[in-house]
């Protein structure tokens, strides 16, 4: 096989494992490694009372964690044999951390870029300052967006329920159908793909 070849397959290899990564939480039961972390747990309490989560990645968004998590005390409520089920308590948390990217081009290290040890530097008249130097690799003011900086976020909800039987209460907004919830939300849930 040609190096042409090897390289294209190589290429092709990398562009399948990287969109593999890049997909939100499918609704799933919790997966704390692999390609997409995160989906939903619950604990039983008492025999009518479970706490629920549902915890995505960096690519679930907060409404499609709050609707699997939804979705999912439904499911569990019909699975235990009830109708309807109520919140307890609720709460979603957002957890985000912040990177810095500086430019690969804006390090000092062998060759210092793109331009080797000879690189483009200025001098410029600074007001009460004087002449000053400038050159876009030793973090001066104007150059400050030789660096980005990325804030990742992800959202975890979970909700203590309790379960009924019969019909639902009418008018109680922490009660719901656990059918209807099902039947409602069935078109917006994505499952994993089978491998």
């Amino acid at each position: 096989m040609s190096m042409k070849k090897v390289a294209i397959a190589a290429s092709l290899a990398l562009a399948a494992t990287l969109s593999a990564c890049a997909t939100p939480t499918p609704y799933q039961p919790r997966v704390t490694s692999g390609s997409t972390t995160g989906g939903f747990s619950e604990q039983r309490l008492e025999s009518d009372r479970y706490r629920i989560s549902f915890a995505g990645n960096s690519l679930t968004s907060r409404e499609t964690v709050e609707r699997y998590l939804l979705y999912r005390s439904a499911e569990l409520t019909v699975q235990q044999g009830y109708d309807w089920f109520e919140t307890a308590d609720h709460r979603t948390d957002r957890t985000a951390r912040s990177y810095i990217e500086p430019d690969p081009f804006a390090r000092p290290g062998f060759g210092w870029g793109p331009y080797g040890y000879w690189r483009p530097s200025w001098r410029y008249f600074g007001g009460g300052y004087g002449w000053r130097t400038w050159d876009p690799f030793w973090g001066d003011p104007f150059f400050a967006d030789r660096a980005q900086i990325r804030t990742v976020e992800r959202f975890e909800a979970g909700a203590e329920i309790v379960l009924h039987k019969g019909k639902k209460p009418e008018g109680d907004p922490r009660a719901y159908d656990a059918r209807e919830i099902m039947s409602n939300l069935a078109s917006s849930i994505q499952r994993p793909v089978p491998k």
